[in-house]
């Protein structure tokens, strides 16, 4: 039986990753779970210059999940560079760094500076908000999308996985055009957006008013649009959207993901990724699977 994966030319010794943003770049999970056990670790957004992030406060609890405004605070490319690749280096597993960026210009400078670095795989984030086009994510216009693949794809060494977001009314639409643009891989869902009000307060309970929701409330959906891209488009597909279990990644698996991303189950149990690895590989010892790609969207 064999856990191995291939991203986009990229071997992954199994198929779970962690989402960009919930694990930092590893450092403060080091000690909760052996990232030598992971098929990779997704950074945290990165940016051509540091950005402080949105006002406080800026997480809140939903049922069943939790909302963020971060606002993809993160020290820059080259803090990133000197201090974060250095510290995964050290471990068996592959680097995925999450790119984010407020203009074409911002994503290209990153992923170029990042040519020369000993990473694995780029993800690109295009919920970002394009500062050109009056604040709308790039990834919620399919041309948007399929320009930015372009622009990045021209400067990338490593596989680019552009990362969708679920707040678009075709997300099938948006997978082919980011495939068109040259996508090696897509990873999707990113958070949906919600709203929270504090009633006693009578105020948002986020200092944005709105924020992106996360955790097991939005894993129906999320499967519903890996299942969609994963059937529009060739390219491999990395799930992500709720997954707290061995049971919602296999989940993902079947509805057509190559691989899997953790996200907010991190927050309360650091050492889920690990438990979940070992879920999936004793499904595969019980219903016979010789390779994880033998289950990959068996479910049509």
């Amino acid at each position: 039986m064999n856990m191995k994966v291939n991203i986009a030319g990229v071997e992954w010794k199994n198929p779970v990753t962690v989402a960009s943003g919930t694990f930092g770049s590893g450092e403060e999970f080091a000690e909760f779970v052996d990232l030598n056990k992971l098929g990779a670790v997704t950074t945290k957004g990165v940016a051509n210059v540091p950005w402080e992030g949105n006002p406080t406060p800026r997480v809140a609890e939903t049922y069943g999940g939790m909302m963020n405004a971060i606002g993809l605070q993160n020290p820059g490319i080259d803090l990133f560079c000197k201090r974060d690749i250095p510290f995964l280096r050290q471990y068996d597993t592959k680097i995925i760094v999450n790119v984010c960026g407020r203009s074409t210009e911002d994503y290209c400078e990153v992923v170029e500076r990042l040519a020369d670095e000993d990473v694995d795989m780029l993800e690109i984030n295009i919920s970002c908000p394009n500062v050109k086009e009056g604040g709308i994510a790039f990834g919620q216009n399919p041309k948007a999308a399929e320009d930015i693949t372009k622009a990045v794809k021209k400067y990338a060494k490593q596989p680019v996985i552009m990362k969708l977001s679920p707040n678009v009314t075709d997300i099938a639409e948006m997978a082919r055009a980011v495939e068109a643009g040259g996508a090696d891989a897509v990873s999707l869902i990113n958070t949906l957006t919600g709203m929270k009000i504090d009633i006693n307060r009578r105020t948002f309970s986020l200092a944005n008013k709105t924020g992106g929701v996360s955790g097991p409330a939005i894993h129906p959906i999320a499967v519903r649009m890996v299942y969609q891209a994963a059937n529009a488009v060739k390219v491999p597909v990395i799930g992500m959207g709720g997954i707290a279990s061995s049971e919602d990644a296999i989940e993902m698996l079947l509805a057509g993901a190559s691989a899997v991303s953790v996200g907010t189950a991190n927050f309360h149990d650091p050492a889920v990724t690990a438990k979940i690895v070992d879920g999936i590989e004793a499904y595969m010892k019980k219903y016979g699977f010789e390779t994880v790609a033998d289950m990959v969207g068996i479910v049509k």
